[in-house]
């Protein structure tokens, strides 16, 4: 195979990988569970053939040993698990997505993994878009999965059981093809930040990245999520930050870095002051959609056992206790903390708790310097700031954001993206100005004929 035929396959498979991970919710609705496990199987055998075919090299000094602290604690905790069978389970999903992610950061540079990683969005995006419309047109009605696991014959069946509730037409909320608003919302969030960079970068054509910057734009004001509109306004504030970090120079930020927790406090101060004001405007009840009673419950829980938590299970497993009745509300069994620092703290104690802070901060540490400090070359001479060197602290950013509401950053693709800015920050695999070292892609018209190439 020709070294442009695997690169191209790489780009696809790469895609592919990050798709499923971030959508794969969109899988188990159209295909069922089994049909998802397909899925997810050939993205372990395609994860193999990647290191089989790339052979990757790597340095013991550049993994961050903080990810295996916490997969060394959370395979432990079968030992001590309330629920062991299904500890043994989310200990080897765990491990299989870590496996995945960490392949990707090995044989990929930065540059191809933001690249796939924009291309995985823009078909989520794109998808949703279309199915919304599909079923705003034509079907009219709330669908649901193709392959429900609950009873679909039910009189009454809450809304959180639908597919999509055929909201377009209305200003939604939507839920696209991943069942949820809030994450579909936070993959729009993403996408913002992935194809503002490469637009910046100039990576893409003008055309193209405002076009999808405004489609990303779009669904995340269609999805109408308050937590991811929330998270929205943090971003932007970290660029700023980040930018005027890079102009001042490492020498003046101690002012920037007390203006930032100044910044910090005001932002509680005001949370506090206007939160009657803030949740009536996203139409939100006071306990942010039972989101107190379900903190109270996992609080509750990690209390009992608050070193070492109950065991790793990290999605909640509704078939063994104390998960089957933990957080029930309108019907709805919800199967996380919607807070990843108290699942944590639930699931694997105070230690555990600990080694998941040690991956965020270490990586949260790695990317603001990324961002901040001058790049230079091999002979040490200073190189123009680049805006892929941004990408891993505003996603990061982002998904910190988001983990005070949800806990997917403990799953899928919020974890697969976790460890892979964490891998990528540790071993610097970028160079000044990774996303534009592609050429902008050339119209065919607009190219020059044979003769004139020689």
């Amino acid at each position: 195979m020709s070294t442009g035929r695997r690169a191209a396959l790489i780009g696809v498979f790469t895609t592919f990988t990050l798709f499923t991970t971030l959508a794969g919710q969109f899988w188990r609705n159209l295909l069922g569970w089994w049909g998802f496990g397909i899925v997810a199987a050939v993205v372990v055998v395609g994860t193999v053939a990647l290191l089989v075919t790339v052979r990757p090299r790597w340095s013991w000094r550049r993994i961050p040993k903080s990810t295996m602290a916490f997969l060394l604690i959370a395979a432990l905790s079968i030992s001590w698990s309330f629920y062991p069978g299904a500890s043994a389970l989310g200990v080897a999903t765990t491990l299989v997505t870590t496996a995945v992610a960490v392949a990707l950061t090995l044989c990929l540079p930065w540059s191809r993994f933001v690249r796939a990683l924009g291309g995985a969005i823009k078909w989520i995006l794109s998808l949703s878009l279309v199915f919304e419309l599909v079923i705003a047109i034509f079907v009219r009605a709330p669908v649901l999965p193709f392959f429900p696991d609950f009873e679909p014959d039910g009189e009454k069946l809450p809304m959180a059981f639908y597919w999509s509730r055929g909201l377009l037409f209305e200003s939604g909320p939507i839920e696209g093809i991943v069942a949820s608003r809030n994450l579909l919302g936070m993959i729009a969030l993403l996408g913002l930040i992935v194809f503002g960079s490469m637009l910046a970068a100039r990576s893409v054509r003008r055309a193209q990245g405002i076009g999808w910057l405004v489609i990303a734009g779009l669904v995340l004001v269609l999805t109408r999520s308050a937590t991811v509109i929330l998270v929205a306004v943090i971003v932007p504030v970290a660029l700023a930050f980040a930018i005027w970090a890079r102009r001042i120079g490492p020498d003046r930020r101690r002012g920037l870095y007390w203006a930032a927790a100044g910044a910090l406090v005001a932002s509680v101060t005001l949370l506090v002051v206007f939160w009657g004001r803030l949740i009536e405007l996203f139409g939100k009840s006071e306990d942010l959609t039972g989101r107190f009673d379900i903190w109270n419950a996992v609080i509750g829980l990690a209390t009992e056992r608050p070193w070492f938590g109950w065991g790793w299970v990290s999605y909640w497993a509704p078939w063994v206790e104390p998960f089957d009745d933990l957080a029930v509300r309108k019907g709805v069994t919800y199967l996380q903390a919607h807070n990843a620092w108290l699942d944590v703290w639930m699931q694997l104690g105070i230690i555990g708790l600990v080694a998941f802070a040690s991956i965020v901060i270490g990586a949260l540490w790695r990317s603001w310097f990324l961002a901040v400090d001058r790049p230079v070359d091999a002979s040490g001479h200073p190189l123009p700031y680049s805006a892929a060197a941004l990408v891993p602290l505003l996603l990061l950013v982002a998904l910190i954001g988001q983990s005070l509401a949800e806990s997917r950053i403990l799953i899928e693709g919020g974890w697969l993206l976790l460890i892979a800015i964490a891998w990528y920050t540790k071993q610097r695999q970028w160079d000044s100005e990774p996303l534009p070292a592609e050429p902008t892609p050339v119209p065919v018209s607009r190219m020059p004929p044979p003769e004139a190439a020689r």
